[in-house]
């Protein structure tokens, strides 16, 4: 596409318009022409240097999951106090669905539904003793 400028009695003007610029050369009017750099160009299609770096780059990031032994701990637990995964969500305002993914391992680990479940099954699933009776202090 261009742009098409043109200057009549020192009134300038900006069009596309065909039948504008022949009226313009019509009566004499200084008439440029400027074409628009990349016009009409898909840029989410460029190339950069960005992309190749992308590529390059071999470093994998993921989030951590619960691991399989808290999963099967957290499923031993709730089954020892006969809950369904339901009634387990329930009492830590939950819904089943997180339950279903924590005892399955995919889960990232949320630290304050850990602790939920903790209290709820009465059995610690982090750090020394795993698997132990959560004791009072």
């Amino acid at each position: 596409f261009f742009d098409v400028f043109f200057y009549y009695m020192a009134e300038a003007r900006v069009t596309t318009d065909a039948k504008a610029v022949r009226q313009a050369q019509r009566v004499g009017a200084s008439i440029d022409i400027d074409k628009k750099y990349a016009a009409g160009g898909n840029k989410q299609r460029s190339n950069d240097k960005n992309t190749a770096r992308l590529a390059d780059e071999t470093e994998d990031f993921h989030h951590e999951r619960v691991s399989m032994d808290v999963s099967k701990l957290i499923q031993k637990g709730r089954q020892e106090k006969g809950l369904t995964q339901k009634d387990l969500a329930t009492r830590i305002n939950e819904k089943p669905s997180v339950i279903g993914d924590y005892e399955s391992g995919r889960a990232i680990p949320n630290q304050a539904i850990l602790t939920k479940i903790e209290r709820q099954i009465g059995m610690k699933l982090r750090g020394k003793g795993k698997g132990e009776p959560l004791g009072k202090k």
